[in-house]
């Protein structure tokens, strides 16, 4: 029982997180085998109490440990309420920084497919340029596009200069809209409102990478006729594999610094 983990959820994502913790000496089992199992890997997101989490977590056994990816209230209070320790592995750093890679290649993807023109010599606007911002940056630039970071840290439009883009503050969106017909939004606050929206040249493209409700009036974007896509989960869209790995790797951080890791 120490070894085993029970994993619940059937995307792609879970599944590539189940064989790497079988490859990595656990024995896994389904979720209607909860009642056995030391430990329980939960799916992402898991912002809502679904029936199949709701029986694992109630199936557990006292001492078991689940881990999932943001964790929303009704899913913390089962698990209390059942005497299980929950641990949101999506907190943790390291993921957060590793999901950025496969978040930035699915978002160049996006970006060709829905337009008509290469990534080389476009001028694509970056908004934010945190760990998201940042991957998505530099690999347009490695393909030849003219990047500008809007951001409103200093710091981060220092950085975003030091790698070679241009930078500006977020109060200058505004005026600077209208020389693109790709954003890539990674701020999670209202930063592309119907003004801003406005500003853009017909038959702009905005990919908005920010979690939910994101930086995006998607409405406004509709009734303008400006194509706004709200690229939620592209990890597990476009890079299932990598991103059930990446799961994987974070828990077993979690349970070697607990002393559990065999």
């Amino acid at each position: 029982m120490q070894k085993t983990f029970c994993v619940a959820g059937t995307d792609a994502r879970q599944r590539a997180a189940a064989r790497a913790l079988r490859d990595a000496g656990y024995t896994v089992l389904g979720p209607g085998q909860a009642g056995v199992a030391r430990y329980a890997l939960l799916p992402m997101p898991l912002d809502t109490l679904t029936p199949e989490v709701s029986d694992v977590l109630g199936a557990l056994p006292a001492g078991a440990l689940a881990l999932g990816g943001k964790v929303g209230t009704a899913v913390r209070r089962q698990a209390q309420q059942a005497g299980i320790e929950l641990i949101d592995y999506f907190q943790r750093a390291e993921l957060a920084a590793l999901n950025a890679v496969p978040t930035a290649e699915g978002c160049l993807c996006l970006l060709m497919q829905l337009r008509d023109r290469t990534l080389w010599q476009s001028p694509i606007l970056v908004l934010g340029y945190g760990r998201v911002g940042r991957a998505v940056a530099r690999r347009l630039q490695a393909l030849g596009a003219w990047v500008t970071v809007v951001a409103r840290s200093a710091e981060q439009r220092a950085s975003a200069r030091c790698a070679g883009c241009r930078a500006a503050p977020l109060e200058q969106l505004p005026r600077l809209l209208p020389g693109f017909d790709a954003v890539v939004n990674t701020i999670p606050a209202p930063v592309l409102g119907r003004a801003e929206l406005s500003c853009l040249p017909a038959g702009a493209l905005v990919i908005d990478l920010a979690s939910r409700p994101g930086g995006t009036d998607f409405a406004a974007a509709r009734q303008l006729g400006i194509r706004a896509e709200h690229a939620l989960s592209l990890p597990t869209r476009c890079a299932p594999r990598t991103a059930g790995e990446l799961v994987a790797d974070t828990v077993l951080n979690i349970l070697r610094e607990r002393g559990e890791e065999a």
